[in-house]
């Protein structure tokens, strides 16, 4: 066990510390003009890595966290601060330090040439929204407002979180964050600077307005995004595969429209898609892989589970204002993203392995270990690519993804009844699909196709 020396020792992260060392950390400081004016017995840069840690231990209050980061340093000549200490020490670094530090990490973790992160050379990448939880505070109320519903609205207000994240590993890209009292869609042009050409973005239905699909174009990225089954599309030109040239306002795209049948033990069941991309060439890109490709956008679904249920374990956040809510917020990203990098740079290290084999709950639980040992803070002599949370992450791979359905519907009610009656099967099936590509007939409207006759 081996950490900073004097004061500075309880400012670690056990082993993700490699991934955010302290020269980083101090480099944070420094641009954000964070750094104490004078050496205290809570030197900012501690107050930096027990933020961190408090993502991790969202169960214990931070006097609590300080004792995990402390719990393996006795013998040490360690402050006791207090809650009030603690509290303090946050408010003074504020979230300027966690912004800078999620600027720096963000980002799509290196992958193998070939792997399933990219399809046809593109880097998939996918957007989406979902709301966190905050204190009712008077000061929280200042900034983010309770949401309205039909059964008496949310307790606690809520903000909106939208992120861009890579398929393949669930990395972060970047993410955005605000009130909900603006919509996805408001927030989504704030990380098109993030797009690049050789990515294709996977969006749902609410993305699929036309000025925000073409700004998204104008980045060079290409776009894969479901369109509302009514929405008339113009048939400009059909193609052999079965999707046709159509446009959104100005903007050339291909539509695929297709029959997706799932099958389970408890009977099928079969919905309609339409799909618009802005990837024209129906050869280099066939109607039948993009329609399967567009499965790949529930990787983002995974994410935000990860980080809202196995992180959080669906606790409202500890912050009681609007700037400690920006900095636990960005801490929570920060931590996210070191340790899917962790994943990331385990599965690298073996050849087939695909990064959605790790288990996120493994990686998470010995990075919680690592920190109550203080446990590798600094890289041995002897270059270890894995590290620990990576050994235990590959001796703990999940089987290879299989195809489960289940009802997107509340799992345990908030009320002692019934959610949506009692005759809903909660259970989750081994599934397997058949897709049928479908031709536009004059009207627009989709019929099964059964000749191929158009180049």
């Amino acid at each position: 066990m081996t950490v900073a020396g004097g004061r500075f020792a309880p400012g670690h992260l056990g082993e993700l510390t490699q991934l955010i060392p302290f020269e980083m950390v101090d480099e944070a400081l420094s641009a954000t003009r964070a750094v104490q004016s004078r050496l205290r017995d809570l030197p900012s840069r501690v107050v930096v890595y027990l933020v961190l840690a408090a993502c991790l231990f969202p169960e214990v209050g931070y006097p609590g966290v300080w004792c995990k980061l402390t719990g393996a340093l006795s013998g040490l000549p360690l402050a006791t601060p207090t809650a009030s200490a603690l509290a303090q020490a946050r408010r003074r670094i504020g979230a300027a330090p966690m912004r800078w530090l999620f600027g720096l990490l963000r980002g799509p973790a290196p992958t193998p040439h070939g792997s399933a992160a990219r399809w046809r050379g593109l880097l998939v990448v996918a957007i989406d929204g979902t709301t966190l939880t905050v204190p009712d505070t008077p000061a929280v109320l200042t900034r983010f407002t309770k949401q309205a519903g039909n059964h008496g609205g949310t307790g606690y207000p809520q903000i909106r979180l939208l992120a861009l994240v890579a398929c393949g590993t669930r990395t972060l890209i970047d993410a955005v964050f605000g009130p909900t009292t603006a919509g996805e869609t408001t927030y989504a042009p704030r990380l098109l600077p993030s797009l690049r050409p050789g990515m294709i973005l996977l969006a749902d239905r609410n993305f699929a307005a036309h000025k925000l699909i073409t700004d998204i174009s104008a980045t060079g990225a290409h776009v894969l995004v479901r369109l509302k089954n009514g929405r008339r599309m113009p048939v400009l030109a059909r193609y052999r595969d079965g999707s046709y040239l159509s446009v959104l306002g100005d903007l050339r795209v291909r539509v695929v429209d297709c029959e997706i049948t799932i099958t389970t033990a408890a009977g099928k069941h079969t919905g309609l898609y339409r799909l618009a991309t802005t990837l024209i060439d129906h050869h280099r890109h066939p109607a039948a892989e993009l329609t399967t490709l567009y499965h790949q956008r529930w990787e983002i679904e995974t994410a935000y589970l990860e980080l809202k249920s196995t992180i959080l374990g669906g606790r409202v956040l500890r912050a009681r204002t609007p700037e400690g809510i920006d900095q636990e917020i960005y801490a929570l990203l920060v931590v996210y993203q070191l340790l899917r990098t962790a994943m990331a740079d385990a599965t690298n290290t073996q050849a087939g392995i695909d990064p959605d084999r790790a288990g996120f709950g493994i990686a998470w639980q010995t990075a919680r270990d690592q920190i109550i040992l203080a446990a590798g803070v600094f890289a041995g002599t002897v270059i270890d690519l894995a590290g620990t949370i990576g050994r235990h992450v590959l001796a703990g791979l999940l089987p290879a993804r299989r195809l489960r359905v289940s009802p997107r519907i509340v799992k345990r009610a908030i009320s002692k009844y019934q959610a949506r009656g009692p005759r809903i099967d909660r259970t989750s099936y081994k599934a397997t699909t058949s897709i049928d590509i479908l031709t536009p007939a004059l009207d627009n409207a989709p019929h099964p196709q059964t000749e191929r006759p158009w180049g």
